[in-house]
């Protein structure tokens, strides 16, 4: 297999000379630009970035949202100081998978880069139906009662893992491992962030039973019915 190409969008030139070294090491091809513009020409020659948000001349939110408008399937992964809850929000919302922030553990960044760079994936089924709610994993496409969901991508893998266990009560933890990463030992701030944003594209309204039921002290489970 061809090394996986990784471009690092970074204008510290420390921080980008530590992940140049420590991405090939682990033996990834990498390169480094220091700007948006640069960023935006090259983009499409890799399998991921790594994008700063502060960048010198043009905001990186702005960036990856012109990046998922030209390849939507490109993993966009952000490394940013920013570290407030509607950072990590607008950050997702603007195309991101992941969202890490600085300082950060290298070991914890690269297990996140390796989670989205995995290639090979069981089979999946052709079709997932849980009561109202049907599923499409080849399509990567969901619906509840008819009407076509728009998920981010980490929506989307934590529903579908969440339908494949439907009725059954599963912990953070092995959501965290199997929807992230099974080397995952970050925070689970990302799990809330996604869920509550799930919830809301579920058509869940105040008052009203959720499809993702809450199960205190043990995690949670995707109602059947």
């Amino acid at each position: 297999m061809a090394e996986e190409r990784i471009l690092i969008v970074e204008d510290d030139d420390t921080i980008a000379t530590n992940l140049i070294r420590a991405l090939g090491n682990h033996g990834y091809a990498v390169a480094r630009v220091s700007t948006a513009v640069d960023a935006l020409k090259r983009f499409d020659d890799f399998d991921l970035v790594v994008l700063d948000l502060g960048l010198p001349d043009l905001d990186g939110l702005e960036v990856c949202r012109r990046i998922r408008a030209v390849d939507p399937l490109l993993p966009v992964v952000m490394l940013t100081a920013r570290q407030a809850e509607i950072d990590i929000v607008m950050g997702l919302d603007a195309g991101a998978v992941d969202y890490v922030s600085k300082p950060f553990r290298l070991a914890e960044l690269l297990a996140r880069l390796r989670v989205q760079l995995r290639r090979t994936e069981p089979a999946a089924p052709s079709r997932i139906d849980v009561g109202d709610l049907s599923i499409d994993p080849g399509a990567r496409r969901a619906w509840r009662a008819g009407e076509e969901l728009d998920l981010r991508t980490k929506e989307f893998d934590l529903l579908m893992f969440l339908a494949n266990e439907a009725g059954t009560a599963v912990t953070r933890e092995r959501i965290m491992s199997e929807v992230w990463d099974e080397h995952w030992f970050g925070s689970t701030k990302t799990l809330d962030v996604h869920l509550a944003s799930l919830r809301r594209k579920l058509g869940d309204a105040a008052g009203e039973p959720s499809v993702i039921t809450t199960l205190r002290g043990v995690g949670y489970r995707l109602e059947c019915g």
